[in-house]
């Protein structure tokens, strides 16, 4: 891995920081390189987002990824709607960019309000367009080992586990946390290059048990700190994909599901938050959307 993709963040610190800041910028320059290469050939890479309703941290995650967008020169289209819009009316919208061949991908971000049927609502994208990965035409090619599409935040996470020249054949995966978005997809990954995995979840009996025996180990439950330098074998790899905000008694400051104080001084590799996990996520974004864009030549 190259030197600029890993840091140590202080002389009482024994783990190798992953870097995915400086990882994500990395692939982000060849992604602009593949976008200049489709522009020469008449493709002009387009992802269209979808926002509906006024949560800040969506409105965060959309203006990020719109960003990112234009510095990788990939076109970006943002509809943004009342959070009491019908539904009828964003599926009507989604149905228009399915049929649009400018656009090439299409991302609807989530959560949505009540009145929405979220799983509808993304089986409703053309799944040749579903650049997030989450239709089910995609989920089951991507459990037969054939992904058209792989999700973002665990497609990432492979990247950051290549770049660090994590051994995985053979490993000890251990993921925590079972959602459709990170978990599920992060075991099928993680078993295909060769891991035994395991997935734990809240009804998991004694999760230390697991999590001491992991040479790979994926945070992914949305609690505060809740993994321990004690939960960690010495040397393993810790990916933590949470990121929560502490309350403004404790600082108000963005943490991990790690505790990464004490599972730095145990941990060989470990990714921080924020600066971690998370460039990387809307990075991938970008590549399925590249990804997209080839295939429709």
């Amino acid at each position: 891995m190259p030197a600029s993709l890993i840091s140590i963040i202080c002389p009482m610190t024994t783990a190798h920081i992953i870097d995915g800041n400086a990882l994500a910028a990395t692939v982000r320059e060849q992604l602009a390189e593949h976008a200049a290469k489709l522009r020469q050939q008449g493709v002009s890479p387009c992802l269209a987002v979808i926002l509906v309703g006024e949560d800040p941290a969506s409105a965060v995650y959309v203006r990020n990824k719109v960003q990112a967008c234009e510095k990788a020169d990939i076109r970006s289209l943002k509809d943004v709607y009342a959070a009491d819009v019908d539904p009828a009316t964003v599926m009507r919208r989604i149905a228009e960019l399915n049929a649009d061949p400018s656009v090439h991908g299409i991302l609807v971000q989530l959560p949505l309000p009540p009145q929405f049927d979220s799983d509808a609502v993304l089986e409703a994208i053309a799944p040749a367009k579903d650049v997030d990965g989450f239709h089910a035409e995609n989920v089951g090619a991507l459990m037969q080992g054939m992904p058209r599409f792989i999700p973002c935040t665990p497609y990432g996470v492979m990247k950051m586990l290549d770049a660090a020249g994590v051994p995985l054949k053979g490993a000890e995966a251990v993921i925590v946390g079972r959602s459709n978005i990170v978990g599920k997809p992060m075991a099928m990954l993680l078993l295909a290059a060769g891991c035994t995995v395991t997935v734990c979840h809240s009804q998991t009996r004694d999760l230390a048990f697991h999590t001491r025996r992991a040479d790979i180990l994926v945070a992914a439950v949305g609690r505060p700190r809740m993994i321990t330098g004690e939960m960690i074998k010495p040397g393993a790899t810790v990916i933590d994909v949470g990121i929560n905000r502490l309350p403004a008694a404790e600082g108000g400051k963005l943490c991990g599901d790690v505790d990464f104080a004490s599972a730095s001084q145990v941990a060989g590799f470990i990714t921080p938050v924020p600066g971690g996990v998370g460039p990387m996520t809307i990075t991938m974004l970008l590549a399925n959307t590249i990804e997209a864009a080839e295939r429709s030549l």
